[in-house]
């Protein structure tokens, strides 16, 4: 991993009125580095990445970004049009539910040209050769290419949103829920998926999950959240395997572990 992070995170909290969405998070994340953040449902963990990926704006704090040109950048004071490049080029989001991340009425090709042409590809045939590539890498056959996401099943779904992330080669990708709503078997063949790509293209990701399998499966190092705060920072085998918290020992008793 490199020495200089690639996102530093600062005092981020969200307040909602009198209710805590998120309060006082700070950490780093580095080059190649993938982050789980883990908690029940309420415990603030997808305001939380929300703030970090500039979805959601916070009451107070700072996020920092490594730039290609080797300068940090507070995503906050970007402007909106910076902001949005960044997403569409060196940043990633993959949705809980494939249809927030897809456009369902075109072809799977075009979800997945549309971002390359967002960084201004304009060569039909590059497009689409690209495009093929990345379906076989995520386990779609070529001649569904011209087929709509809407006559996929679940796990087609989440594969192409995949494919539509990673095409343009982003740095960050964020992960909200990525294996919510799948069957079992869906589930395994998807995270090794994501595993193998996460692996072999070296990026950095920040996943939200509830299912404590999938942390210690994909992720580096982790944080427990309750009520808004982080109350548990470390290794992910460390945590799961001696997690110091009586929440975070709940947790964990509650599940088989793998």
């Amino acid at each position: 991993m490199s020495d200089t992070p690639l996102l530093k995170v600062k005092d981020i909290s969200k307040f909602y009125g009198s209710r805590i969405g998120c309060r006082d998070v700070s950490f780093e994340l580095w080059p190649g580095e993938v982050l789980a953040i883990v908690g029940e449902s309420g415990s603030g963990k997808t305001t939380l990445l929300n703030c970090i990926s500039t979805r959601l704006l916070p009451t107070t704090g700072s996020v920092e970004y490594h730039m290609r040109d080797e300068t940090y950048r507070d995503l906050f004071r970007m402007n909106e049009a910076e902001r949005r490049f960044l997403m569409r080029t060196d940043w990633g989001f993959v949705h809980q539910n494939p249809a927030d991340g897809l456009r369902m009425t075109v072809s799977a090709g075009a979800n997945v040209g549309e971002r390359l042409m967002a960084i201004g590809n304009r060569h039909y045939g590059n497009i689409r050769n690209t495009a093929i590539d990345w379906l076989e890498r995520v386990e779609i056959d070529a001649d569904r290419i011209d087929d709509q996401p809407r006559a996929f099943s679940g796990g087609m779904r989440q594969r192409l949103q995949i494919a539509r992330n990673l095409v343009t080669g982003p740095r960050l990708v964020f992960m909200d829920e990525p294996t919510g709503g799948l069957d079992v078997s869906v589930q395994a063949r998807l995270l090794d998926l994501v595993r193998g790509l996460v692996n072999d293209l070296g990026l950095s990701a920040i996943i939200v999950t509830h299912d404590l399998a999938v942390a210690r499966l994909l992720s580096h190092r982790m944080m427990v959240m309750k009520d808004g705060y982080v109350i548990e920072h470390g290794l992910t085998d460390r945590v799961l395997d001696d997690p110091r918290e009586p929440y975070t020992q709940l947790l964990v008793s509650s599940i088989l572990q793998v």
